[in-house]
């Protein structure tokens, strides 16, 4: 599931969508750090890079070289979980969740997987409008499966567009 690198016109400036490495784990770490209450470590992501059914996205500011955030895809079989996708919270509200998103399920497309799953928090708007205007619907609801505070997450499924 390894690729190069997208550029994506938007904003003020292109930003680069690649493959994340090891120099980036810091920065993805701080940002998780900041967008989520039960945050991932730089150890998990570290780990998720040495795996061959994982791809690790993250937005680049071209100018300043700083990572604006990240995606975490896995793949069994013909089927993909959007793990993880968070954007630094001074970059949030300028599209870089939707280009990451986009870009996974582009390449999802590209591998031949059938349907993409993740799962959001109920109470996340922006989250779920984002993932609506990706052709993600409501297939299920797990039960207090975030913590800090307890929430059930819905389960969302996109499946291949036809032709893709």
């Amino acid at each position: 599931m390894r690729s190069g690198v997208a550029s994506v016109r938007g904003g003020t400036s292109d930003l680069i969508v690649r493959d994340m490495m090891v120099e980036d784990l810091d920065a993805v770490a701080a940002i998780e750090r900041d967008a989520f209450s039960d945050p991932w470590s730089a150890a998990a992501f570290a780990d998720l890079l040495t795996h061959a059914h994982t791809r690790l996205l993250v937005a680049i500011d071209p100018e300043a070289q700083s990572v604006l955030g990240h995606c975490v895809l896995l793949r069994m079989a013909d089927e993909a979980e959007v793990a993880n996708i968070a954007t630094a919270a001074s970059h949030r509200r300028r599209g870089i969740g939707r280009r990451l998103l986009r870009h996974a399920l582009d390449r999802c497309d590209a591998d031949g997987v059938t349907a993409t799953f993740l799962e959001v928090r109920e109470s996340n708007a922006a989250a779920r409008a984002l993932y609506a205007a990706h052709a993600f619907s409501e297939v299920g609801r797990r039960p207090r499966y975030y913590r800090h505070p307890d929430e059930d997450a819905l389960l969302l499924r996109r499946d291949r567009p036809l032709g893709a």
